[in-house]
């Protein structure tokens, strides 16, 4: 028999109250709460033994309509346990669904919103947590659950420009390395053999492309095990502060993906410290959740400079100025910011400027990657090819 849990108010009045029934349906808890002259607030079945351990079932726009509708409910003056009991039951996501319900029985057991979705880390961020935690103290929770809709919006339109980015060189790569094996394993060998009937000396070039394709069809393993523990290598490497830190430094410098990299970092910082500092949350605070979003273990060590800097009665434009990774401009405004009063203003329009700075990084790149591209393939894959022909072309000379 399912165990159901309701809250409901007394009708002549007073504090909700909560309590769990084993029956078999909904109704007959709402027929037990009408005879104690009672009015349902929420009542839902308790799933026993939830474990939520997903990390992926629940995407950014599940979590930005959930910010949205529920601005939305407590704007309207609806009830916060009411607000949680409508989503569940609208939320068409069963992970985010399943979350809700349990956001919903916190908070009923008295605990704060906050509180409750902290113990959901992976569906709801510690910016999140923070910003929804500042909304509940300074009783703007429907305007602090708008900014939040409104910033993972951008941020997410932010990453998906990135990852657009990856995927011109990606695909290219992708189809070269295809082209070599299929090369290696099926067209040299057909070559090979043709060449050694004819008994014929075989240039340099072509040598090396033979050597190459006997050795891939004999130790095709090696190579894969090599592949794959050099990648292992390189993720225990990253995963170490100091081997990030060496590789994200690379990535900032490399050139055109490098800038790419730097201004993304640099709108993602701006507005997501612009948008905790509007929202109430304390500079210093601010900042470390910033540090921890930031992708980048260089900005991460730029940010928690300006943090330490903050702390010791100083500025934060000092420490940024120093790391050498943000811009000259960004260090200026962020200073004005400071000066003026209006740090979270200066920064949501830095975060605006360099989002128009990435789409134009993302075409400039695009535009590189192109010929690069071509002359990649053209290089490898055109190269094994006329290796393969100069035999044929010294054997047609041959015979003339």
């Amino acid at each position: 028999m399912p165990k159901f849990v309701y809250s409901a108010r007394p009708a002549a009045g007073g504090d909700i109250q909560s309590g769990e029934m084993q029956v078999n349906t909904k109704d007959e808890v709402l027929s037990y709460l009408h005879r104690q002259k009672m009015i349902p607030v929420s009542v839902r079945q308790k799933d026993a033994g939830i474990n939520i351990t997903f990390g992926t079932g629940v995407s950014t726009r599940d979590i930005v309509i959930f910010a949205r509708q529920f601005a939305t409910m407590i704007n309207s003056g609806l009830p916060l346990v009411q607000s949680l009991d409508i989503l569940a039951e609208q939320t068409e996501n069963q992970s985010l669904r399943k979350v809700i319900q349990e956001v919903l029985y916190d908070v009923e057991s008295g605990n704060t919103l906050a509180d409750s979705l902290k113990k959901h880390p992976k569906i709801f961020t510690e910016l999140f947590v923070n910003m929804v935690a500042a909304g509940e103290a300074g009783g703007i929770l429907d305007t602090i659950l708008l900014r939040l809709a409104t910033f993972l919006e951008k941020n997410d339109a932010l990453a998906r420009k990135i990852k657009g980015a990856m995927i011109y060189p990606g695909v290219i790569v992708t189809v070269a390395v295809l082209a070599v094996v299929v090369l290696l394993i099926f067209v040299i060998p057909t070559f090979q053999g043709m060449f050694e009937s004819a008994g014929i000396p075989l240039p340099l070039p072509t040598r090396i492309v033979i050597d190459l394709s006997g050795f891939f069809q004999v130790y095709w393993w090696a190579v894969g095990l090599g592949i794959v523990a050099a990648a292992f290598l390189l993720r225990q490497v990253y995963a170490t502060p100091d081997g990030r830190l060496f590789f994200d430094r690379i990535l900032l410098n490399l050139p055109i993906l490098g800038d790419l990299q730097r201004k993304a970092a640099v709108a993602r910082f701006t507005r997501t410290l612009g948008t905790l500092v509007s929202s109430g949350v304390s500079i210093l605070e601010g900042l470390e959740i910033t540090a921890k979003t930031a992708g980048n273990r260089v900005i991460h060590d730029a940010v928690m400079g300006s943090r330490a800097s903050i702390a010791g009665g100083e500025t934060i434009a000092g420490p940024l100025k120093e790391s050498g990774v943000f811009p000259p401009m960004v260090v200026q405004m962020i200073n004005v910011g400071e000066q003026t009063g209006g740090l979270d203003e200066m920064l949501s329009k830095i975060a605006d400027f360099y989002d128009d700075e990435v789409d134009a990084a993302v075409e400039a790149l695009l535009s590189a990657m192109e010929p690069i591209m071509i002359v990649f393939l053209g290089v490898v894959v055109g190269g094994m090819i006329v290796a393969m022909y100069l035999p044929i072309f010294d054997m047609i000379s041959a015979v003339q």
